[in-house]
């Protein structure tokens, strides 16, 4: 059976494409929150100073510093942890099945931030640059 350990060594970028592509996702939750773009959410702009806007605005900023991979791993903790309340506070009283509550995608952005607070920015990231 062939091994697949000649990819070790694209671990870097994997996880760099990995935290951009989610970066790039995110934002794009928080921007819809925030400014109504690319389309503004069906309940309408959350009030500011909400905890709705407050999430919209760690999920576009947070979202920015996790693309940038600057400050990676205490923002994805802090992330990791928004999108856990928001899974336990607003989807897990529906249903307990993430499939009939709409939070699949709160769960997987939370350990996917989890997973970035151990492993790091991975590839083009500002944490990572080399030092002169």
């Amino acid at each position: 059976m062939p091994t697949f350990n000649f990819l070790d060594r694209y671990s870097p970028y994997a996880l760099g494409i990995l935290r951009i592509v989610a970066a790039l996702i995110f934002i794009a939750h928080g921007t819809q929150k925030l400014f109504g773009f690319p389309a503004a959410p069906a309940s309408g702009l959350p009030p500011m100073f909400s905890l709705f806007w407050f999430g919209a605005v760690l999920e576009a900023f947070g979202g920015l510093a996790i693309l940038l991979g600057v400050f990676t791993r205490p923002v994805a903790f802090i992330l990791a942890g928004e999108m856990a309340y928001a899974y336990w506070m607003f989807h897990a009283p529906r249903s307990l099945y993430p499939l009939l509550n709409g939070g699949d995608a709160a769960i997987l952005y939370c350990f996917i931030f989890l997973y970035l607070v151990f492993a790091g920015a991975g590839a083009f990231s500002i944490d990572n640059r080399k030092r002169a």
